[in-house]
């Protein structure tokens, strides 16, 4: 298989929604000071990731497409629990992609501790043979949440998606204490809002 022409068109999809999910980003913080988006990173699936999981949920060749959804992967990191849902509301409502499936990990948490709010898109792009539509997931989660997965992930590397019970515990301890920390800092949103107006304000005066 060529694995490089098949996923150009991947490449391409996590590149224009980086674009189009920053310049989001840019007019929320030209219209309001405050941006629901921290910041936006993508990637397209490592050939021997996509191997690794079709073999796991035997996946043959011929669904790839359609049964492997994250191969084209962008993540929206947020400061609030609450932009979350504000970005997923301005997603649903966009028209240059379909979204065709949602997955609340924030109210319904995977028994790891994990937590982020996942959208499936249908998203068209234009080739040299003509528009193809591709499956890609967009992942939306806050700084606490993206650091707790990020760990969970580099464990479950090492330990080959077999992390010790001790290290789950105290996986699931840290994925609370997480989660206790954006409860509270969206307690003082306002505060922290105000507070970043009055910076931003005064950097545009210097």
């Amino acid at each position: 298989m060529d694995w490089k022409t098949f996923l150009a068109p991947y490449t391409q999809v996590v590149e224009e929604l980086k674009i189009k999910l920053k310049g989001m980003r840019e007019q929320f913080e030209y219209d309001s000071n405050h941006s629901p988006i921290e910041f936006v990173m993508g990637r397209v699936k490592p050939v021997a990731s996509i191997k690794e999981k079709m073999n796991r949920k035997r996946i043959p060749h011929d669904r790839m497409e359609t049964d492997l959804q994250d191969i084209a992967g962008v993540r929206v990191v947020c400061q609030f629990v609450d932009d979350i849902y504000d970005i997923v509301e301005r997603l649903r409502s966009r028209n240059d992609f379909e979204v065709i499936e949602e997955r609340d990990y924030i109210q319904n948490k995977k028994s790891s501790g994990y937590r982020s709010y996942h959208m499936i898109i249908r998203y068209p792009v234009e080739t040299i043979y003509g528009e193809k539509h591709m499956i890609a997931e967009i992942q939306i989660r806050t700084l606490a949440m993206n650091f707790w997965a990020t760990n969970e992930h580099s464990l479950n590397y090492k330990y080959e998606n077999q992390i010790p019970k001790e290290v789950q515990s105290r996986l699931k301890r840290a994925a609370e204490a997480a989660f206790q920390l954006d409860e509270e800092m969206s307690k003082i949103k306002d505060e922290i809002q105000e507070a970043q107006r009055v910076f931003h304000t005064n950097k545009r005066k210097d």
